[in-house]
């Protein structure tokens, strides 16, 4: 999880950035928000302390997703527009560019659960599974960085 190190600063920016703005009456839009920091704390939390992936696939969460999925939650809710150029601090981030927060938080969701799928499959473990882990990983936190970041710039 070298990958993480050079963003621990505004990681923590981020999640408290996401803890003030989860104070909303909108249930859903507060689940949501309330998941986005939590899975990000995952990620930071197992960096610092050198957590086995097991362990931090077990603590990622996309239950709020799914529920405002099933609840046909307009994601426009949490931002309106597009991901624009300067939305994206990460280079990686590019290829998300025009897309809206729904397409992003759908493309977390679909991670998030092809690596719990995958470790379940291998009797709850991903120590010996063939697929690059480390980079399912490392693609679903720059993605839930991206979604933290595009929410919090002021620019549409």
């Amino acid at each position: 999880m070298e990958w993480l190190k050079t963003g621990l600063g505004p990681l923590e920016k981020l999640i408290s950035f996401l803890q003030q703005k989860s104070e909303t009456a909108d249930v859903h839009k507060k689940q949501l928000l309330r998941e986005l920091r939590l899975n990000l704390s995952v990620f930071r939390n197992g960096y610092l302390n050198h957590f086995p992936e097991d362990t931090i696939i077990g603590h990622l969460s996309n239950e709020a997703i799914k529920a405002a999925i099933k609840a046909n939650f307009k994601f426009t809710k949490l931002k309106p527009g597009k991901i624009e150029p300067y939305h994206i601090l990460d280079e990686r981030n590019r290829r998300y560019q025009g897309w809206t927060i729904a397409q992003l938080f759908d493309k977390i969701d679909e991670k998030i659960e092809e690596i719990k799928t995958i470790q379940q499959m291998n009797g709850g473990s991903v120590k010996r599974v063939r697929n690059n882990i480390a980079l399912m990983l490392s693609n679903l936190y720059f993605r839930l960085k991206l979604a933290a970041d595009f929410l919090q710039s002021e620019l549409k």
